[in-house]
């Protein structure tokens, strides 16, 4: 059977979505390198869930993604907060019934200071929000992760060699490597676990490194 080429055009369409069927959630993801995952996903044929604090956030964001013919459906999500990280997961099994992937995205960095000079209200948030919540997440997540499922932990390259200007933000982020190599044995082998660490990327959470002098000129 001869096909045109458009319907060669559109197979071939096809079988570059790896992520068709797939359902995808990521946190933190209406700017930035989150928004840039979920979007790539859903271009890659992947079902998304994004998510962010504020619901004006969700809205734009959702609006983007749909307008380039990406289903997806946003849910408002401080990772932080018990409840709004199991409505995350709820909603998600409402609307799909199951989940293929995790992209553990939300991070804070709300201090420079030198680690022994940081507030421990400080060292609470980031620990809380940069580890914490990764783990109660997949808790909540992992009996709906089938097989051959995969979670990934954005981590930053701030793990390898911590900046003396964001210290602890790196030695949070270095603690992702050590629950990515501990978790893909747990979840093994049903489910994958892996890390990326960017380099830095100027987007809107990186705000606080191109606003101060003394931290640019070390990253």
């Amino acid at each position: 059977m001869f096909l045109s080429q458009r319907e060669r055009e559109k197979k071939r369409g096809e079988k570059m979505k790896r992520f068709q069927g797939k359902v995808a959630i990521v946190t933190a993801s209406t700017q930035g390198i989150g928004f840039g995952i979920a979007q790539r996903l859903g271009l890659e044929g992947a079902s998304v869930v994004i998510s962010s604090r504020k619901q004006k956030n969700v809205d734009e964001a959702v609006e983007k993604l749909r307008t380039q013919g990406i289903e997806v459906i946003g849910v408002v999500c401080h990772v932080s907060n018990p409840q709004q990280r199991k409505n995350l997961i709820d909603k998600t099994v409402q609307k799909y019934g199951h989940i293929d992937v995790v992209v553990s995205n939300a991070a804070a960095n709300p201090s420079v200071d030198n680690i022994l000079d940081t507030q421990e209200s400080v060292l609470d948030k980031l620990w809380d929000i940069n580890v914490k919540t990764s783990i109660l997440l997949l808790q909540s997540a992992s009996p709906y992760l089938h097989k051959g499922s995969s979670v990934v932990f954005i981590s930053s390259i701030g793990a390898y060699q911590p900046q003396a200007s964001m210290g602890m933000y790196g030695v949070t982020k270095t603690a992702l490597l050590g629950l990515t190599k501990a978790l893909a044995t747990e979840m093994a082998p049903n489910t994958r676990v892996n890390c990326v660490a960017p380099g830095f990327v100027p987007t809107h959470f990186a705000d606080f490194i191109t606003r101060n002098e003394d931290v640019v000129s070390n990253v």
